[in-house]
């Protein structure tokens, strides 16, 4: 075995990479630290966990470490990097038995991404709670529980759950009132998943709709299924600190107008930040979102570094430009593609102009990581939503479009089958080139899947007018015969044309 591949971080970005790796070069050494005990989990189910749809946080992984270890990885829990030499081709790490540094022939930087608590005073109280990670879904069941219960039990993932951080919250009393500090992905899955406890949901958002990259007719009918599920908005509101209910519990809240709230328990969701420190004394660049510049194929400014998922930068499919979409798909890919390239990479043949920087290996074996839209999809209770692309008109304008946008309302089947169901469709495009900038879609009857199909034309580079040409499925029981997105296409491409 020789020429380590080592990886930072041992979630979706860092385990694909390195289990892509290990199966096209079974001759390479492959390492990969992760400074917890969870690996390859699935962030994006813990509201329903917390709901109660998902039984234990067991369910939730992808990959056991046993499994990893199966595949010939070499994985490593527990164990911190601290530092980067870039010149000696080392990392630092610090592990159970001590320091050491671990040399690589190629690194991968997966190092994610952390919730942002800090801007608002108290995040440190007892029942102020991030949703991000398992422990911290764990913890938030826990809370939501009897203190007589069987609180680890009822969690799962007992190998990994930090024990007594689950047995301290559990011993609490259940709350009655919750207040959600931000009104994105997380902050609207938790109300639904908060209301299906029968707690009283206030949900707190800065802007003033939630949900502001899906625009804002998809944002209103968000907000009108919320509060028909008795969740109180409070818009354009902005919560400053939790207060002390003399404890070190959350006993409330204050918002920069000076109002309050009487609460026992704070979810704080307002975004996450890359990890980037770990390479704070390295030349590697940094990109103008904080989190880690990079090239088509995932690497960094340093010969043999490369980073992937939550910590990097990614190119934007409509704007060519580079942008941080934190999302499970894009670590995914990415950190596939990484391996791949790794891989293939000659450490016997030295770098020359024909590999820009990449060791040995040629420009046709490099995987690219691909293009984002920033597709998203979520749900509120029954509502379904998505978005692709680009939405809002001043971000647009940024980026040298004269965007154009019209939102339409139309059933989801033929209007005579059963279980039809409106559905509002929003599309953006250039006014110059008609060129198809984004869209986002609401819908109670599987209307979340259908931005899929906005999101092919964005990164198929497609007009209007190629997209309303486009030859999609009819049956009474799934479309009417112009799909609800070829009708907005079709509306749109009328306003493009006055």
């Amino acid at each position: 075995m020789s020429d380590p591949f080592v990886v930072v971080g041992g979630d979706a970005a860092g385990l694909s990479a390195a289990s892509k790796a290990r199966r096209e070069a079974p001759e390479r050494d492959v390492v990969v630290f992760e400074k917890g005990r969870w690996i390859s989990y699935a962030h994006c189910g813990t509201p329903y966990f917390v709901k109660g749809e998902v039984d234990g946080l067991d369910d939730l992984l992808s990959l056991s470490p046993d499994a990893v270890a199966e595949r010939g990885v070499d994985l490593r829990r527990e164990h911190e990097v601290t530092g980067v030499n870039v010149d000696a081709e080392t990392v630092g790490v610090d592990g159970p038995n001590g320091q050491f540094e671990q040399p690589y022939d190629d690194l991968l930087v997966a190092t994610g991404a952390h919730a942002v608590t800090d801007p608002i005073d108290g995040h440190e109280l007892d029942a102020a709670l991030p949703m991000h990670g398992l422990d911290n879904a764990a913890a938030t069941r826990a809370l939501l529980m009897d203190p007589d219960a069987d609180h680890l039990g009822a969690v799962g993932g007992e190998a990994y759950v930090d024990r007594e951080r689950v047995e301290r919250c559990g011993a609490l009393d259940p709350p009655e009132t919750v207040a959600i500090v931000g009104g994105g992905y997380v902050g609207v899955e938790m109300a639904e998943a908060f209301s299906a406890h029968d707690l009283d949901v206030h949900l707190f958002q800065r802007p003033e709709h939630v949900l502001e990259s899906f625009g804002e007719p998809i944002a209103e009918r968000v907000e009108e299924t919320l509060r028909e599920h008795d969740v109180t908005l409070h818009l354009g509101e902005e919560v400053t600190r939790l207060e002390d209910d003399g404890n070190g519990r959350v006993g409330g809240l204050t918002c920069a107008d000076g109002s309050t709230l009487s609460c026992e328990l704070a979810l704080v969701g307002i975004g996450v930040r890359p990890n980037t420190d770990l390479l704070a004394d390295t030349p590697v660049a940094l990109g103008e979102s904080g989190a880690v510049a990079v090239d088509e194929f995932g690497a960094t400014t340093v010969d043999g570094v490369y980073a992937a998922g939550d910590c990097a930068e990614t190119t934007h499919a409509v704007t060519g430009e580079s942008t941080w979409v934190p999302l499970g798909l894009t670590a995914n890919r990415a950190g596939r593609a990484v391996g791949t390239t790794v891989a293939r990479t000659d450490h016997d043949t030295e770098s020359d102009g024909d590999t820009g920087g990449h060791g040995g290996v040629s420009p046709a074996d490099r995987e690219p990581v691909g293009t984002v839209a920033g597709t998203a999809v979520t749900k509120a209770f029954e509502l379904e939503v998505g978005r692709t692309g680009i939405t809002d008109h001043e971000a647009a304008r940024e980026h040298g479009f004269d965007a154009v946008t019209e939102t339409i309302t139309t059933r989801s089947r033929s209007g005579y089958y059963p279980g039809a169901a409106e559905t509002t469709v929003t599309l953006v495009a250039d006014r110059e080139s008609e060129r198809l900038l984004g869209g986002a879609i609401a819908g109670t009857d599987r209307a979340a899947v259908r931005i899929d199909t906005v999101a092919t034309a964005l990164e198929a580079g497609m007009t209007v007018g190629d997209l309303e040409r486009t030859d999609l499925a009819y049956a009474p029981p799934f479309s009417p015969v112009w799909d609800p997105v070829l009708t907005a296409a079709k509306v749109l491409r009328g306003s493009l044309d006055e």
